[in-house]
């Protein structure tokens, strides 16, 4: 009799369970800023903040797009999952990782961490995926149910995107993915192209507004769609900088000093030990800029253990970059992610959310522990935490 009520327990618990099975698509629009709904037109996304919730969130240092979109994933920071920046250099590999370089971006070996798309498989979620930082490749032996790679030509359009998620989510039940991620890469083209105050931008940013509506539109016509999430954020904001406003570095260094300077936002010096002090007192008095040997990099920033990161950093001020050249794209981002210009837009609706709900700013390792909670999954150890975005969901 003891076993029949306990099977008959469980019984109810996996028909309660499934009767409140809720699916979750979450997009990351490159380089979307916090205040892109304030500066130009978006009335889907200021509909989302009216029916569910309203945030800013803090991006992971380097605020750059492999390293945050890695981060969103893990729930790891870039100094813990090992994609440090765009590019870095590996000692133990002797190896320039650079994210457009198939050999190193395709090298699983580099991702640490676990992506949320194999937390979830682990445990029975299917998943489905486009385009995501991290998805292409068998990170830990395994990618999602369902992927894009994103090398393969022709890439997918915008609205084609929109369209395989779809189509990912009218598969059968058995079949269909539980978690749809999906990347956009345009609005950080159009902010590096021409900053984020032009008409370029804007024009962007309307058209992102009105392709997102679309996508809510068809993920509210599907017979569940009642029970679909939908979140919709960035992997880092936009800064306008000028070739004015350059802090040239190299003169100021004998190049046996150094094997390697790379990137100008930071910029990561990867010295010859014999000569580290030499580099690190030769920088220091700079204008517009924060110098550090690796391991004094301050402590909010969470940066610096990591081996692949340079042995001396120096960070400019909002604005400017580390560079020697005259000429230099009129968007930039890599700052300091306390910069309000680094900070990006969160938006969220559906069964899980609260309505009308500005939740409290937040940091980006923390999106990984929020889909564990929407997937009802048990989350890998992170950097993040439940707690500080718990607050806009639905007790």
């Amino acid at each position: 009799m003891k076993k029949l009520i306990s099977l008959c327990m469980m019984w109810c618990i996996c028909l309660s369970m499934w009767a409140g099975k809720h699916y979750t698509v979450i997009v990351s629009l490159d380089g979307f800023r916090w205040d892109y709904p304030q500066m130009y037109d978006t009335p889907f996304f200021d509909r989302m903040a009216r029916e569910g919730v309203k945030a800013t969130m803090i991006p992971s240092f380097p605020s750059k797009t492999f390293p945050n979109h890695y981060t969103i994933a893990t729930g790891l920071v870039p100094d813990h999952h090992g994609i440090v920046a765009n590019t870095f250099w590996d000692p133990q590999r002797q190896e320039l990782y650079k994210m457009n370089n198939l050999k190193t971006r395709n090298d699983a070996s580099y991702y640490g961490g676990e992506p949320i798309w194999i937390t979830a498989q682990k445990q029975g979620i299917k998943t489905g995926n486009i385009y995501w930082v991290g998805s292409d490749i068998s990170v830990k032996g395994q990618h999602p149910t369902y992927y894009h790679v994103y090398d393969q030509k022709p890439r997918l359009t915008q609205t084609e995107r929109v369209a395989e998620a779809l189509r990912m989510l009218k598969l059968p039940e058995e079949e269909r993915p539980q978690l749809v991620m999906i990347y956009f890469e345009d609005s950080d083209t159009y902010g590096h192209t021409y900053s984020p105050h032009s008409k370029e931008t804007h024009r962007c940013v309307e058209e992102l507004d009105a392709l997102m509506k679309y996508l809510w539109e068809g993920l509210q016509s599907l017979p569940f769609g009642k029970d679909i999430n939908l979140i919709v954020t960035s992997d880092h904001g936009m800064a306008t900088v000028s070739a004015d406003r350059f802090v040239p570095i190299k003169h100021l260094l004998n190049e046996k000093w150094y094997s390697l300077i790379d990137g100008n936002l930071p910029a990561q010096i990867y010295t010859k030990p014999e000569y580290r002090d030499s580099v690190y007192q030769a920088l220091q008095g700079l204008n517009h800029v924060r110098v550090w040997k690796k391991e004094d990099i301050p402590a909010y920033l969470n940066y610096g253990s990591n081996p692949r990161v340079g042995d001396i950093i120096v960070l400019p001020d909002l604005g400017w970059l580390v560079e020697e050249g005259n000429k230099t794209l009129p968007g930039a981002h890599g700052f300091d992610p306390t910069y309000d210009d680094m900070q990006v837009m969160f938006r969220a609706c559906g069964p899980d959310f609260k309505k009308r709900y500005e939740a409290p700013k937040f940091r980006n390792v923390s999106i990984y522990s929020l889909l564990a909670r929407l997937l009802h999954i048990t989350p890998e150890k992170t950097d993040g935490c439940l707690e500080e975005v718990e607050n806009m969901l639905i007790q």
